[in-house]
């Protein structure tokens, strides 16, 4: 056999084997879940209520810096992103901070989905609003 046809061969092969491999995002059987809940201070009391219509991001992979994905709550400050595939992730949500120059930070959870057919419940995510 020539070089040239080794060379295809095993420059095919690898093309082959790099293009099954399936990372993060859309396409699998991963399910991601949680709650946001919203804290409300009034003076010395704080008041819990579902953060309804919230935006709750989702990033795939741990190196990305920009948002793969994003949701809005629902009624009972409940979301899902579904149909994942195993891997990586990061689900983010903005709450009021006064003492960014933005007036706002972010709560990042980092998540590992190790298995199809997993389904990730995250605990509540609490978000502040002065």
């Amino acid at each position: 056999m020539s070089k040239f046809k080794i060379i295809s061969s095993v420059f095919l092969v690898s093309i082959l084997i790099y293009s099954c491999r399936k990372v993060e995002g859309p396409g699998g059987s991963v399910t991601i879940k949680g709650i946001v809940v919203e804290r409300n201070h009034v003076g010395n009391a704080v008041f819990e209520y579902p953060a309804a219509d919230q935006d709750v991001y989702l990033i795939y992979g741990n190196e990305n810096s920009f948002y793969d994905d994003d949701i809005k709550t629902s009624f009972d400050g409940s979301f899902e992103f579904r149909y994942l595939q195993k891997g990586d992730y990061q689900v983010f949500v903005y709450e009021e901070d006064n003492a960014e120059p933005s007036g706002t930070s972010e709560i990042l959870i980092p998540i590992n989905a190790s298995e199809n057919n997993q389904i990730i419940t995250l605990d509540t995510i609490y978000i502040n609003n002065f």
